[in-house]
This record gives structure tokens, sequence and C-alpha cells, in this order.
């Protein structure tokens, strides 16, 4: 009964096609089905299994958070701020919403989750590049999309690129391309 909680989570991304923004369940169902479609591109050996379980549950805690979006916190004003590294409220939400399922589950859920944040294993950094790729994705087709909106710039994108390449080379070359597509078009400032 929780987890239905994410489909009320309504996320700052759009559909491709612009029409609404998209909520937290419909993501990670979006990012699982990319870990299918494009297993191709992960390192060999991915347990690409693995890579959709992590991706099913890396968004679960914003049931309690609401959307994680990494574009809120200016770079200047928080020179220490990592990007991917868990605030207080994130790791509450966590703990909070794995303690509701049965221990045995709830332990295995949480290492995915936490895997994914960590970033330690082939599995979770191609789970995170696919997570990145996706509002890459959108934005690029939906004409910049909230990029425009929310004043993101091709330099704002650097970070996500890079996680990408360290979850698929190919994929991060992709994205790199995307990124540069978006600001000839001038859908992206630079």
């Amino acid at each position: 009964m929780e987890i239905d909680k994410l489909k009320r989570v309504i996320r700052r991304n759009t559909l491709i096609d612009g029409s609404r923004r998209e909520n937290g369940a419909e993501h990670s169902w979006h990012v699982g089905m990319l870990a299918m479609t494009m297993g191709e591109h992960a390192p060999p050996g991915t347990d690409l299994e693995r890579v959709v379980a992590m991706l099913l549950v890396h968004d679960i805690v914003e049931i309690d958070t609401g959307d994680c979006f990494r574009h809120d916190i200016p770079r200047d004003t928080r020179p220490d701020f990592q990007q991917d590294t868990p605030e207080p409220d994130t790791l509450a939400a966590a703990a909070r919403i794995f303690a509701l399922l049965p221990h045995d589950q709830g332990i295995r859920l949480r290492a995915l989750w936490d895997e994914f944040e960590e970033r330690r294993t082939p599995e979770a950094r191609f789970a995170k590049a696919l997570d990145r790729l996706a509002p890459v994705l959108a934005n690029h087709n939906n004409e910049g999309g909230t990029w425009a909106l929310y004043k993101v710039t091709a330099r704002h994108l650097a970070d996500s690129v890079r996680i990408i390449r360290e979850g698929s080379t190919t994929l991060g070359a992709y994205a790199a391309e995307l990124v540069e597509s978006s600001v000839a078009r001038g859908h992206l400032a630079p």
C-alpha cells in the first residue's frame, strides 16, 4: 500500500511529448524499461535483473522527500556538495520505508537502494547512468523541455554526462552528443 504513494509524487520532468509532468512510479517504470532495452550497452557481465531491481526501488524514498531535483542546489554556494550523497532526510525516508517490509525483504531491498546510491558495482553504475539518461532523452526530444524552465545549462549537465559515461561508455558518448545537439539547436544554454 505504501509504494502506491509514489504515483502521487509529481516530478519536475515532463513526459517526452511535454503534455504533463511525470510521476515517480512512471519514472521508475521507464528507467526499468531502459535497462531491458539498452542492456547491450552495459559493461560485459552486468546482471540486468539486478539493474532493473535497483531502478524499481531507487526513487522509493521520494514518497517521503518528494522529487529530488538535483538542479535545485546551486553549486556555487555549496562547494562541498556531493551530488550523489544522500541527504539526512533521504536516509531517514529509506530507513522508514524499508522497515515496513518483512525483515529479510527490507534488508535485501535496502541493500539494493544503498548499492544504487553508492554506485559501487557495475550494476549500480549502469542503473545510475540510465536514471541520468532518461531526463536527457526527454528534454532533448522535447525542445529543451524543463531545461529552460529551470535554467539548466550544458555546464550543469556535465556531471550527469560523466555519471552516464561511468556506467556505460557508449551511452555516455550518446548523452554528450545529445547535449551538444541541444545546445546547437538552441534548446539548451551552454
